[in-house]
């Protein structure tokens, strides 16, 4: 689905990423984790087309990254943190995302009602609760039933009730078969909801593959001792 080859970004002095190779595997769920400004949201900004790389290729599903924006169309994404047009109200903004792609969607409504939007759609988003406003960015992402959805730190300012309803969609939609690459920092929702891990430390991959494989590399039961025996390695190094 998503193939990075060589991929290097430097900002100022700082070598963001560093020669990355990564294989995003079609219908699984791929975490991305490391520790702060491992290059975790570079790597996602790449791949958006928002952040161009000084070297490297990533191509999805077939279309190289640099030379075509035609696959962002296929893509659905929830940054960590959405900033929205606060005049308007969450169903306005859906209306104007489908005007903006010109393309027909449908409403998510059983999400809606799990996430008891329906009343909160009809109120000007700067009124609305960060949480409530979490929310809102999920039921975008998810909009044009996209065959790739980018996550980042997707949980975050969620209360838990809402936190389950996201990520029992999350496995439903890859059971459906789409693709997803997330972004976390607690390492019990990754591996709840992860398939791969690509664990990224100081701009380089030190590991890519099945989570049950970094336990075994590690020799730890969980991946949250797993990453931070991970860590360890590369402080050390």
């Amino acid at each position: 689905m998503v193939e990075a080859r060589g991929l290097s970004k430097r900002f100022g002095r700082l070598q963001v990423l560093d020669g990355i190779d990564l294989t995003i595997v079609r219908n699984r769920v791929t975490a991305i984790v490391g520790p702060n400004a491992a290059g975790k949201t570079t790597m996602i900004k790449s791949i958006l087309g928002l952040t161009r790389p000084d070297a490297g290729t990533i191509v999805v599903d077939g279309i190289d990254v640099g030379g075509n924006d035609a696959y962002r169309e296929r893509i659905g994404y929830m940054p960590q943190i959405a900033r929205f047009p606060e005049n308007l109200t969450a169903s306005e903004l859906f209306e104007m995302l489908k005007d903006l792609r010109g393309k027909r969607a449908v409403l998510d409504e059983e999400l809606i009602e799990a996430f008891a939007l329906v009343d909160e759609l009809r109120k000007p988003l700067r009124t609305l609760s960060g949480g409530t406003r979490q929310k809102v960015n999920a039921v975008m992402a998810f909009l044009f039933k996209p065959d790739l959805l980018i996550l980042d730190e997707p949980t975050a300012g969620l209360d838990p009730v809402a936190s389950g309803v996201l990520k029992r969609k999350i496995v439903a939609e890859r059971e459906a078969g789409r693709t997803f690459v997330l972004t976390s920092h607690i390492m019990s929702e990754v591996e709840e909801l992860a398939d791969d891990v690509a664990f990224l430390h100081d701009g380089r991959i030190e590991f890519s593959g099945p989570v049950h494989d970094i336990k075994s590399l590690t020799s730890q039961t969980n991946l949250e001792r797993a990453i931070a025996a991970m860590m360890m390695r590369g402080a050390a190094a």
